[in-house]
């Protein structure tokens, strides 16, 4: 996977990167490598694969590819599944520092995390993302600290400033981790404010059709793509390479993918803000949202995540989860088909995220079917 490609935009990229050397006969996409060991008996030098464990061709495909598109010149590192990322990504975190991670996050990520400082690994504060003075503050104060990023953050849509809280932690000798799941590379990067790890669920966005369990890990920092690589090996969360050469096919059509389905999310949130049945809408592409300035700042797009409070309190929440027929009522979010999910019913979840809130993964249907589903289901008596 040496093709070298000219400079290109992030859509082409999702196409172009990761092919196979353009050989005559050689095939268009990189095939599926089925191995758990590499001939050879030389002394393993740093370049050799050794073992499935360590390397796959197909992995490299991927690999390169989520590089390119987050900016990274070093290969990302594909993991089993977004939870194994975390708790790579987790791995880093200095004995006995202090973990400030947001208080809306992905609700996985919170558990592990709060797991693991019960264990008296680490200490950890959740902040309010939004509010950087406030942030800043527990990050000077912090002994050792690690800064965990969302934004949008999962599932209230609060938008942090990347960069100035990148450099505030930065400033304190402190490793930056930066969620991107909900936004993909071609809605925000990380690494250009700053952040030295990015993460991903690559189960949603990137994989794109709700087929398969992946996560990744990107970095330009050669010492932390050595350590989470290690990690990687070493806690065997790998990835099967059936399941990243699927990835790899969802991540070519991405770019269109995303295009169709942000168009919807705005529209759709534009629309729901004046609904009778609806007390608040969240989605950072509305001018009124309260992270509108700072997402148009930093994202290009707002992403396809809306979130609304139901009016009627919870039990009218479920009762639109009951009635759509178009949206799927599910967890997880990203495919080409639109989710609904009523967010506190998992337990765990904060108790500061209402308990009528839905959150909509808005996907690549006809927008006015979405609509009139949404909006019947919604009226329902």
């Amino acid at each position: 996977m040496e093709n070298e490609h000219p400079a290109v935009a992030r859509d082409t990229t999702v196409v172009a990167a990761g092919r196979p050397l353009r050989e005559h006969d050689q095939p268009v996409n990189v095939p599926i490598t089925m191995t758990s060991t590499y001939f050879g008996q030389n002394p393993i030098s740093g370049n050799d694969r050794a073992y499935g464990r360590y390397s796959n061709p197909t992995w490299d495909a991927f690999e390169e590819t989520l590089a390119e598109l987050e900016g990274s010149t070093l290969p990302a590192l594909v993991y089993s599944s977004g939870m194994a990322a975390v708790a790579a990504a987790l791995s880093l975190m200095p004995a006995g520092g202090t973990l400030i991670m947001p208080r809306h996050s992905y609700q996985g990520s919170l558990v592990l995390a709060g797991e693991e400082a019960g264990q008296s690994r680490f200490t950890l504060r959740t902040v309010d993302i939004a509010d950087t003075a406030a942030v800043v503050h527990e990050i000077e104060k912090a002994y050792a600290p690690l800064l965990w990023l969302e934004s949008p953050t999962n599932p209230m849509l609060e938008i942090a400033d990347i960069q100035t809280l990148t450099r505030a932690a930065h400033d304190a000798g402190a490793i930056v981790v930066a969620d991107n799941t909900f936004s993909t590379p071609l809605v925000q990067r990380p690494l250009e404010a700053g952040v030295d790890v990015v993460l991903h669920s690559v189960t949603k966005y990137l994989a794109g059709h709700s087929d398969v369990v992946l996560g990744a890990l990107v970095t330009s920092r050669a010492d932390l793509r050595e350590r989470l690589h290690a990690y990687r090996s070493h806690h065997g969360s790998i990835a099967g390479p059936f399941e990243t050469w699927l990835a790899l096919r969802g991540v070519r059509t991405l770019a269109v993918r995303i295009e169709r389905s942000q168009t919807s999310a705005l529209e759709l949130a534009t629309r729901l803000q004046k609904h009778a049945h609806v007390d608040v809408v969240k989605y950072p592409g509305l001018p009124e949202d309260p992270g509108h300035e700072r997402a148009a700042a930093q994202m290009e797009g707002f992403g396809s995540i809306l979130c609304i409070e139901v009016r009627g309190g919870e039990a009218a929440a479920d009762a639109v989860i009951n009635t759509v027929q178009l949206w799927t009522p599910a967890t997880s979010l990203g495919g080409v088909e639109s989710l609904i999910e009523r967010r506190r019913r998992h337990h765990g979840e904060p108790a500061s995220v209402p308990a009528n809130l839905l959150r909509l993964s808005v996907g690549i249907e006809n927008v006015e079917d979405l609509w009139t589903d949404l909006d019947r289901a919604l009226r329902a008596p």
